[in-house]
């Protein structure tokens, strides 16, 4: 049989913590006053695990269960604190009989693991049993932070065995400023009530554990109140007013979200419109148009509730979904499906639109490895349903890079709009707009070679055309500087590719430029800049800018490096295929060049035999 290692661990710590917990026990106490005490403890434990305090904004809770038993192991060593442990462990077993055994096991086990060993580090440090005295701070807090310590180690090991997190989630939610803040937090509470605790009791014993629990209980209902209140205020910055659903911030937000924290699982975007709205509103009047939007936002609560879908309102008549789990053939199901259910819904006033039905158009694109943004994602999203609306309404559409969406139609205008940009470097850095209109040249020639979409090839040449914008940002003196960059002049180039993809972003209609603008100085060994970024991590548009940027910084006369001819430049794409380049498209790229400036290439052996 085999047996899960988490299980193991579980046994483990089970075993460790009874041996241990039996080895140090004593259970005869003679005075009836500590047995007295001894129920005061446990009847305390009991109510604190009752009333937690719950932390604000994340809504963890605490227990001050800890404080109880660490002020009878500094008052009374171990014996008192140990006995009511165990008992405490035996009621919340009779009253708590639907949480599984092994659990109430393995809780009793940590505790005794952490008190025993808190209580050994205690009197190592100096710390005297009884004692109240300023002497024993330095104990108290080191033994306080080797409970917290075990507390967290043994429960983190265990979750850390059952899920099994990459090293790079394990840095990346240990160093989160929330998770780090409720830590201390915790560990600044136990340590101080804990201490308050001991002082009360030292003086009053039961009084003192009356008060402290009636100061526990308030907080507890104080931080419920306001965790409430949080809560309540939150949920009205996340909703949309009118239709109940998300609003367009917090679905951007968990969009971004699902990007950053993708372990390449399948999830798929929709962006769907009311088809006829306005006309709807014309008709009926905006009141009866509200009515529409807040019907329909209803509608699409119940369609999503018992998923883990998220439905937003991303503007005017327009919605948002995020599907995870679904590839864009599931999603396209998922959306047809409850489209067919929206049309057959009757609402007051719906006769006089077109169609005669609610109906809405749909546009679904699904998450692919090397996604740069959320923007792109909606961008294409956005492309197949205009698709769909453009096929009649009513529609579904699944984003396709072959297909041939009409924004792309003004392509030639967009070249002239975007050239009228990149003359502004004629006065600044002629080199630059000189390299720009080759590299433009050269993606043109590419695209031709490569099995690229008509959107994909838009894409590069114009991305190809403008990727150097960010330029404009550098100081003349820098772009223009006769020989070497020093270090800081370096830093502040490497820079121009932020600052381009900040003056695109700009314009919305070319956010799916801005891979291009950003990306197409990193390598496929990751080695590049600004990300480091490495293999199919960067997008491929922007892996075949990176081929043509180079190749004509190679071959063209730069202020800071010395000239290679083609056939130079040709063997250095290749000598930097698979390291520098990616190899898939190093040799379609040389075949260009070949076919294309041969007469270049022909000139240069002439020049090389004279």
């Amino acid at each position: 049989m085999k047996f899960k290692i988490q299980n193991v661990y579980i046994a483990f710590v089970c075993l460790a913590g009874t041996v241990l917990y039996l080895y140090h026990l004593n259970p005869q106490v003679n005075e009836l006053s500590n047995w007295v005490f001894i129920y005061t403890l446990v009847g305390a434990v009991l109510l604190l695990n009752h009333f937690n305090i719950i932390i604000p904004l994340s809504g963890n809770t605490l227990s001050m269960d800890s404080s109880i038993y660490l002020a009878g192991l500094f008052l009374f060593g171990l014996k008192l604190p140990l006995i009511a442990l165990g008992l405490s462990s035996l009621v919340f077993l009779l009253i708590r009989f639907k949480l599984e055994w092994w659990k109430h096991l393995f809780n009793f086990a940590n505790y005794s693991v952490m008190l025993i060993a808190t209580y050994y580090v205690f009197i190592f440090t100096g710390g005297s049993v009884g004692e109240t005295e300023i002497s024993n701070i330095m104990p108290y807090s080191i033994a306080l932070t080797v409970y917290f310590s075990l507390n967290v180690g043994i429960m983190w090991f265990y979750f850390y065995l059952a899920q099994k997190p990459s090293l790079k989630t394990i840095i990346r939610t240990a160093t989160q400023k929330q998770i780090l803040q409720e830590a201390f937090t915790s560990y600044l509470s136990t340590l101080v009530l804990s201490l308050v605790l001991t002082i009360l009791i030292s003086q009053q014993p039961i009084f003192g554990i009356f008060l402290f629990l009636a100061l526990s209980i308030m907080l507890s209902f104080a931080f419920k109140n306001f965790f409430n209140l949080y809560k309540e205020e939150e949920a009205k910055a996340k909703m949309d007013f009118l239709t109940g659903l998300y609003n367009h911030g917090h679905f951007k937000l968990r969009l971004d979200e699902m990007l950053s924290d993708n372990q390449g699982d399948p999830f798929c975007v929709a962006l769907i419109d009311l088809d006829d709205f306005k006309k709807f509103n014309d008709a009926n009047g905006h009141i009866q148009g509200d009515e529409l939007l807040k019907f329909f936002g209803k509608f699409m609560c119940e369609k999503t509730r018992d998923e883990s879908y998220i439905a937003a309102r991303y503007g005017g008549e327009e919605f948002g979904l995020i599907l995870p789990g679904l590839d864009k053939r599931e999603a396209f199901t998922f959306l047809n499906k409850i489209r067919k259910e929206i049309n057959d819904t009757y609402f007051p006033g719906i006769e006089t639109s077109p169609l005669g039905c609610i109906s809405f158009s749909g546009g679904i694109v699904e998450y692919e490895k090397g996604t740069y943004s959320s923007s792109e994602l909606l961008s294409k999203a956005d492309k197949a349903l205009y698709h769909a609306k453009a096929q009649g309404k009513n529609a579904i559409q699944v984003y396709k890079e072959d297909n041939i969406y009409p924004q792309g139609m003004e392509y030639a205008q967009e070249i002239d709009a975007l050239e009228q940009q990149l003359q502004i470097f004629l006065s600044k850095d002629i080199y630059t707009y000189q390299h720009s209109k080759r590299v433009f040249s050269y993606a043109m020639g590419i695209s031709e070679k490569l099995q690229l979409s008509s959107e994909e090839r838009r894409s590069l040449i114009l991305g190809a055309l403008i990727h150097d914008i960010g330029k404009l940002e550098i100081p003349r003196d820098v772009i223009n500087k006769k020989g070497r960059l020093d270090a800081h002049e370096w830093d502040m180039m490497k820079k121009h590719v932020i600052y381009g993809k900040e003056i695109i972003s700009s314009i919305k209609k070319y956010d799916e430029l801005l891979p291009l603008i950003e990306l197409h100085h990193e390598r496929y060994d990751g080695k590049g800049y600004p990300y480091g970024l490495k293999e199919r991590n960067i997008p491929k548009l922007a892996r075949i800018l990176c081929i043509i940027d180079s190749f004509d910084a190679m071959t063209t006369e730069r202020p800071y490096q010395k000239t290679k001819t083609f056939s130079e430049g040709i063997q250095e794409l290749r000598n930097c295929a698979g390291h520098q380049f990616d190899p898939e498209y190093v040799e379609p790229f040389i075949k260009m060049i070949e076919d294309n400036y041969a007469d270049k290439l022909a000139s240069e052996k002439e020049a090389v035999l004279v």
